[in-house]
């Protein structure tokens, strides 16, 4: 039996009373970095949710590192310019120090070379340049918060970019359905205070919430912390205003829970990353905010102890239950390493983290302990540790949600997000610290356990083709082998596009196809992501 286990009664009588107290702590604030310019200059740029500590290496152009030719579209000229300043008066953005942070993804490892930053304010204003663009055939790349994984939300060559950073608007609040219908480049931190002030919440959480556009979320099908409980954008969004490739605004931005009349035409919008229209609107219904949230923070010696533990609570904590997140031992070493964030419990092989939301503390209250008492009785569980107010809360969650940041301070990472079977969640990560040996410095994996949805990630000192190609395309069809999804949540954007066949047959990505041809005639949306490369 576990060393630790004569202490749990004590535990369980302080979990009751209130935090049993750690050194967790959030950590440092976020820092500024200086990313690489396409025109030889560099100055600092703020980003919210992540830093990469003082390396900030030159980040190679896309079209050097990956295999990729340029469409036959125009190219910006003056009259483009005086055409776009006509449309949206002092909000072309063309100073190359500017344009560094909207050509390189946070995680540095895709940059474009466009010349020209579009502000719009409005629906209006968007379809007025989709509309010249379509006419002068200039490739266009929407653009959020710039927060993606895949490389969606950067021009891959000299695409126009178009901010949705001032549609920050919210239109509408029903405080009865909790249907809220708000412009595209909100961001979601702050569309989660501005409801969470009238008793409700977003169905979504993301550890980049900070910095994320609630259209981007929806152009990209955002899973998240909350979709154990909440599910999937595709059902918790009610309407879309969209703005097509030729600049006709399609408003389809109802408020009505139920509505079964022709197609569903929001669901291409929802998880299609910019490709089909730009998302200029949202409407997305709350939930009511619940008057009891607890997280426990717990340690596993195995894992298949963390699949039992998670049959364990979705039995015991029902309805209650709103996230189970699971994390491996290597995780938990680097967000010490590079973080200095403290481990609350004992060292245990996995952790996992258990959510639960209700509307009576004492009920919650009662049947977490209950489940804990199951657990730590039956040897599934070896340690915790629960906090019930919302600062320490945070503290446990920053473990969980810190971990990417971690990863980007150990080297360069590869990543990969994948939708399994559960039980056979974390078999790649075995696998694949057998097959790479020493040239990897970690695989690590966490992730959803309760969606089945593993974070995979490889770190290494810099980037490596001979990894990528014992990586690649090994990984996709060990997915494909156990029907699983070679993107769960963070989409296909460029860097996956050609992996799409491992989870589509043939004749879906056809259709695909031919639903671009049909809504972007001339490819100008995002080209270069989501569909495969034509032969």
């Amino acid at each position: 039996m576990p060393h630790r286990i004569p202490r749990w009664s004590v535990w369980l009588l302080q979990a009751s009373l209130g935090w049993r107290r750690t050194a967790c702590a959030l950590g440092a604030s976020v820092k500024q970095r200086c990313l690489g310019c396409p025109w030889g200059v560099s100055g600092p740029l703020t980003v919210r949710e992540y830093s990469s500590a003082s390396r900030t290496p030159e980040v190679r152009l896309t079209q050097e590192r990956y295999p990729v030719q340029r469409l036959p579209f125009s190219t910006v000229c003056e009259e483009d310019l005086a055409t776009f300043e006509h449309i949206i008066p002092g909000r072309v953005v063309t100073d190359p120090e500017e344009l560094e942070a909207s050509n390189v993804d946070w995680l540095r490892t895709v940059r474009g070379c466009s010349k020209v930053l579009l502000r719009p304010q409005t629906s209006e204003e968007v379809s007025r340049i989709l509309r010249h663009c379509h006419e002068r055939n200039l490739a266009v790349t929407p653009q959020g918060g710039n927060t993606g994984m895949v490389g969606a939300s950067v021009p891959v060559f000299d695409e126009i970019v178009l901010s949705t950073a001032l549609m920050n608007q919210v239109i509408s609040f029903h405080r009865v359905s909790g249907a809220l219908v708000c412009q595209a480049g909100c961001v979601l931190e702050e569309l989660s205070q501005y409801v969470q002030e009238r008793d409700f919440i977003i169905p979504l959480d993301l550890g980049a919430k900070g910095s994320c556009h609630i259209g981007g979320n929806v152009a990209t099908n955002a899973g998240g912390l909350r979709f154990l409980r909440y599910g999937s954008l595709r059902g918790t969004v009610l309407g879309l205003e969209v703005v097509l490739a030729d600049g006709t605004v399609l408003n389809c931005l109802t408020s009505l829970r139920k509505d079964n009349t022709g197609y569903d035409l929001k669901q291409l919008f929802i998880g299609s990353e910019g490709t089909l229209g730009v998302i200029t609107a949202v409407s997305i219904l709350c939930s009511p905010r619940p008057k009891a949230v607890n997280v426990a923070f717990l340690g596993c010696p195995g894992f298949a102890e963390v699949l039992q533990t998670f049959s364990t609570c979705k039995g015991m904590l029902g309805e209650i239950l709103s996230a189970f997140e699971f994390m491996d031992a290597e995780c938990m070493q680097l967000v010490g390493q590079h973080l200095h964030l403290a481990r609350p419990v004992q060292e245990s092989p996995f952790y996992i983290l258990v959510e639960t939301s209700g509307s009576s503390a004492g009920h919650d209250a009662e049947k977490l302990d209950s489940f804990l008492e199951q657990v730590l009785g039956s040897g599934l569980v070896t340690d915790g540790t629960v906090a019930t107010d919302q600062r320490k809360i945070q503290a446990l969650w920053a473990l969980r949600e810190r971990i990417t940041e971690a990863l980007s301070h150990d080297g360069y990472v590869y990543k990969y997000d994948l939708s399994l079977p559960v039980e056979r969640l974390y078999d790649l990560v075995i696998d694949l610290r057998s097959r790479l040996g020493l040239r990897a410095k970690h695989v690590v994996g966490y992730g959803h356990l309760g969606d089945g949805n593993l974070h995979l990630n490889v770190t290494a000192e810099s980037f490596s083709e001979a990894l990528l190609g014992a990586l690649e395309p090994y990984v996709y069809a060990w997915t494909a082998e156990q029907q699983g999804s070679v993107s769960a949540e963070h989409g296909l954007g460029f860097k996956k596009r050609d992996v799409l066949g491992y989870s589509k047959p043939p004749m879906a990505v056809q259709l695909m196809q031919q639903l671009k041809a049909l809504l972007d005639p001339k490819g100008i949306l995002n080209p270069y992501k989501t569909l495969p490369t034509r032969a």
